[in-house]
């Protein structure tokens, strides 16, 4: 079991990485801060007065603008593979009044920056009405469709995803070789040490001298709680309750 499209998409879309934007008819790309809200809804801040917003304003007679929201994944540690870039295209529209108050709620409830209590003075949000999103990995380009990225969650291991593959590494690097190897069997075993480099709901990703392999969790896992819950037979598995 691995994450989806969508869900990849979804998850390197969530506002934790850096982002830029291509606009129509405008120079660029320009970098602009983002989340993707609860319900699936892009959101983008910015300066009221710095270029982002400059180049979203719409040309007469229309309210909204056509762009790309373009973000590339940083992988979590040296070594570890990339999850691809995913491109949301849209029409961007500013938000005002009642619109703006509650998508600075729900920015917030992403990502509470301190620039939100500035949203309709010195900063202003715009939302990304989301047309056509496409994921790309290893030059193979995707095409997922809007409703799926809406719906689908981001990876709950995704921000914290460095400090987990650290801590294996400089506190369990012994339990999670003997367990790596004990999945091989007697096929495959690596040269060198098994070394964890990514990380996910669905589990892990391990190098193995000049190969990657993916390990399954029995099940996905919610969050850092359940993690440790599921990983305690991994790093102690003599151990008994």
């Amino acid at each position: 079991m691995q994450p989806t499209h969508a869900e990849v998409a979804r998850t390197l879309a969530a506002g934790h990485l850096p982002a830029v934007a291509h606009i129509a008819c405008r120079p660029g790309p320009l970098p602009v801060r983002h989340v993707t809200d609860a319900q699936g809804r892009v959101l983008l801040l910015s300066p009221s007065d710095g270029a982002f917003a400059a180049a979203l304003v719409p040309q007469p007679g229309t309210d909204d603008t056509a762009m790309v929201l373009d973000i590339t994944d940083v992988p979590p540690i040296a070594g570890s593979p990339a999850l691809g870039r995913v491109w949301v295209s849209g029409w961007a529209k500013r938000l005002e009044g009642d619109e703006a108050k509650q998508a600075t709620l729900d920015y917030a409830d992403i990502d509470a920056s301190g620039d939100l209590l500035d949203v309709g003075e010195s900063k202003v949000l715009h939302r990304l009405d989301v047309a056509e999103v496409r994921y790309e990995r290893n030059e193979k380009l995707v095409d997922v469709d809007p409703d799926d990225f809406a719906a689908a969650a981001p990876d709950p291991l995704r921000q914290i995803e460095f400090d987990l593959i650290a801590d294996l590494a400089d506190h369990h690097l012994d339990e999670m070789s003997a367990y790596v190897r004990r999945q091989l069997g007697s096929a495959f075993q690596p040269k060198n040490e098994p070394q964890v480099v990514r990380m996910d709901r669905y589990g892990f990703m391990v190098r193995l001298d000049d190969k990657l392999a993916r390990l399954a969790f029995p099940r996905p896992v919610t969050d850092r709680h359940d993690l440790a819950h599921l990983l305690h037979p991994v790093l102690c598995h003599r151990c008994t309750d």
